[in-house]
């Protein structure tokens, strides 16, 4: 189906909504299902917001952003998109870990993870069974100042391979740090202890490409190229939303609006602080941002292979475990996402493809001042640092690619307009100011990943669920 022309709306709708992460797809399809008159708008011209993809010449496509989500996605596909959606989803063969401290393959489940932990760390089974019941009753209303460092500490204390072991892999899914709330690392390691980590068969493109026919079908209208420049408010009640399009302001009128824009944007740059009681307004302003991402990809040549190994690679040459060694920016910690062909089986265009994404976390402060020779210079070193790691691997990986480039937090900022350019949203405290958005301006509504736990696909697509539900009840109302 054709994504819509600016120029072909309605005259008002019921709900817009900005920004086209699972979050805001997800909010939008519910609505539109339930009668509501939507539109969505996305500055971008392509939709997913951080679950999108981009081409390449020779034939290369690549996914954003690691691959991997608990089984629970399987559920909320088959409860907020379709049937088709549901069922591409497929669980990885194989998550490896490699560093000084050990070399491990999981199923990432709980069963492997007690196994392991119990017979290769040597760890009481009584600890075992009280971090996973202490992780598994985690709510993340509870009013719990426990860190995950302090968490890891009571369980496992003094064990640092333990704690890498445990934490690595969620911060790459969601920035979670040792100092952070343990319930903001706990609901989500949780989800995937459930039954392992599974993938959409076809990629992202596929499935984003599956999400925008399914809110057509329902009655919803999409743009891209859209940038929203501002949410129009009076009386503190949502008006609409004001956009630019060939250098003429247009007011769209709308009875609520969904940001699917990063929160501190949403309340600092798409509103005017009057709007807002004033102390809600300055204690927003304490809201930090979470880290960022960079990530260098290899698109191999047609002809050139490589056998199976794992679909997701946790390595690292650190001897010990910090999270600041992490998000350093010479980290030599690095996560590889590998492609095969099955992955886009069923898409002749790119059928015998492999590609590997290197990620790593990152901090937009240590990118953004740089010059631009010195940029430059550091993003040639992030390719060759994720070059000789995976050489290790896939031995003459650079030979068998014939297209290699880095992302880093200013790209990351450039195509979605986050603050800092941040992969995971915000820390722990911006939940509760997307949760009450709409108690300050009525029909203000925002969701996106906020206080960590609303990170990664399934809890992007959940949380626009639960906003759905606000907006559908306030327009009922």
């Amino acid at each position: 189906m054709p994504i819509s022309k600016l120029t072909n709306l309605k005259s008002t709708y019921d709900s817009v909504i900005i920004g086209s992460g699972l979050g805001g797809l997800t909010c939008a399809n519910m609505l539109a299902r339930q009668g509501h008159k939507v539109l969505l708008l996305e500055h971008h011209f392509q939709l997913g917001g951080l679950a999108t993809w981009f081409t390449r010449p020779n034939g290369h496509i690549f996914d954003v952003s690691l691959h991997g989500f608990p089984y629970g996605m399987i559920k909320s596909c088959r409860r907020y998109w379709n049937k088709e959606i549901k069922n591409r989803i497929v669980q990885l063969k194989g998550i490896r870990f490699v560093n000084p401290q050990y070399q491990l393959e999981s199923t990432f489940t709980r069963e492997h993870f007690t196994e392991l932990l119990e017979n290769h760390f040597k760890i009481p089974r009584k600890n075992i069974d009280g971090f996973f019941e202490t992780i598994f009753n985690m709510n993340y209303y509870e009013d719990n100042t426990q860190t995950t460092g302090e968490l890891f500490e009571k369980y496992f204390p003094n064990r640092n391979d333990v704690h890498r072991f445990l934490l690595e892999p969620i911060t790459y899914a969601n920035g979670s740090t040792l100092e952070d709330l343990a319930l903001t690392y706990g609901i989500v390691f949780s989800n995937f202890m459930s039954k392992g980590v599974y993938t959409f068969q076809g990629g992202t493109d596929k499935m984003i490409a599956l999400m925008a026919e399914e809110i057509q079908r329902n009655g919803g209208t999409i743009c891209t190229n859209t940038k929203v420049d501002k949410i129009e408010i009076e009386n503190k009640k949502v008006q609409g939303v004001s956009v630019t399009y060939k250098n003429q302001q247009i007011f769209i009128p709308a009875k609520s609006v969904v940001s699917n824009a990063g929160l501190v944007n949403t309340i600092f740059d798409l509103t005017d602080k009057e709007h807002f009681k004033q102390d809600w307004i300055c204690q927003a302003k304490k809201i930090r941002v979470n880290s960022s991402s960079s990530q260098v990809y290899f698109g191999i040549k047609k002809g050139e292979s490589f056998p199976f190994l794992g679909d997701l690679v946790f390595t690292s040459k650190a001897e010990t475990f910090t999270t600041d060694e992490l998000f350093d920016f010479n980290t030599t910690s690095q996560t590889f996402s590998i492609y095969y062909p099955e992955c886009r089986a069923d898409n002749s265009k790119y059928e015998n493809h492999y590609a590997v994404v290197s990620s790593l976390n990152a901090r937009y402060e240590d990118w953004v001042n740089l010059s631009k020779d010195d940029y430059a210079i550091a993003k040639e070193n992030l390719i060759k640092r994720a070059s000789s790691d995976l050489e290790k691997f896939i031995p003459g990986i650079v030979e068998k690619s014939d297209w290699i480039e880095a992302a880093t937090p200013k790209t990351f900022k450039r195509y979605t307009l986050h603050r800092g350019g941040s992969s995971f949203g915000t820390k722990f405290e911006g939940l509760e100011y997307s949760r009450n958005l709409h108690k300050q301006v009525a029909g203000l509504f925002h969701v996106g990943s906020v206080g960590i736990i609303m990170s990664g696909w399934l809890g992007a697509m959940n949380y626009g669920a639960i906003v759905c539900n606000d907006a559908d009840a306030y327009l009922r109302k």
